[in-house]
């Protein structure tokens, strides 16, 4: 990008240099009085490193004022961990709308969430009121039953024949009565575009449960929108992009009182070894398992 409006408040400037070194584009460099310029304009990406890793806040780029950024606090990593380890997929919710300040705080939330190449063309397309929910609910449930009760399809996705009878019998097996739902989509020329979306939904998840509100990763309503096109066109999805995954969530009807005991998972430390070269079939065989998914 080439106007990115990058200012330095040389009363403030303390010329220690930092904001060229963690500049990854090369865009900043220190001129004859060691302050920082920006030679190469094009080269910038928008991380906004610069501006936030400027000790004293002498730095403004894309008009941003550094007075009216938030404060670093140090984190308490024993909280995290314990929030990490009670996360559950919760898939009992209570039939009514959450508190609007919260669900405000997690769509304010979302545009912090990295991306790759810093890219930032997500779309997040909310359900967040339990009518609208109960609308699009209703639509999709009946298309599932009309499409997995038919012969010809019938044969075809037998092992979906329990979800047909589910929501037959009135079951909510999809959506386990969620009041709300997100769906994360992303522009086809995206770098990253599923990697993307999944890191935002991890973000939103953990940032959900920390307010309270419960969350299910929904792999049917993923398969749901790719098989179902007018589900798009509800969502406002625009032209060239993907839904890349769903997730739902709103108040909990149930609450858990204690972290599950996970097994453990395997995890190997590298040694220095050097690097021998693969035989034909070795090399073959990781190949095969670097590329099959």
């Amino acid at each position: 990008m080439e106007n990115i409006n990058f200012k330095v408040d040389e009363t403030k400037c303390i010329h220690c240099g930092l904001c060229e070194k963690d500049c990854i584009c090369s865009v900043i460099k220190l001129d004859e009085n060691k302050t920082p310029k920006a030679v190469k304009p094009q080269n910038c990406i928008g991380c906004q490193h610069c501006f936030a890793i400027c000790p004293v806040g002498a730095i403004s780029i894309f008009g941003k004022n550094p007075d009216e950024s938030g404060q670093i606090y140090s984190q308490n990593p024993d909280m995290l961990l314990n929030l990490i380890k009670s996360r559950r997929s919760d898939r009992n919710f209570k039939n009514e709308n959450i508190d609007r300040d919260k669900l405000q705080k997690l769509k304010d939330m979302l545009k912090y969430v990295p991306t790759g190449c810093n890219c930032h063309a997500l779309q997040f397309s909310f359900i967040d009121d339990v009518e609208v929910m109960n609308e699009f609910r209703n639509h999709v449930n009946q298309k599932l039953i009309a499409g997995l009760t038919k012969k010809p399809i019938k044969a075809v996705v037998d092992k979906f024949s329990s979800i047909a009878n589910a929501l037959s019998r009135g079951e909510d097996v999809i959506f386990r009565n969620a009041p709300h739902m997100l769906v994360v989509s992303n522009s086809q020329k995206a770098s990253c575009a599923k990697e993307d979306a999944d890191i935002a939904l991890s973000y939103f998840e953990l940032y959900a449960q920390s307010l309270g509100i419960g969350t299910c990763w929904c792999g049917y309503m993923q398969t749901c929108m790719m098989l179902f096109p007018e589900l798009s066109e509800y969502l406002s999805i625009p032209d060239g992009y993907k839904s890349e995954y769903v997730i739902l969530f709103g108040n909990k009807s149930v609450n858990y009182q204690r972290t599950v005991q996970p097994e453990e998972v395997k995890i190997i430390s590298a040694q220095k070894q050097g690097f021998d070269k693969l035989s034909a079939g070795k090399a073959a065989k990781r190949y095969f398992w670097n590329f099959i998914r």
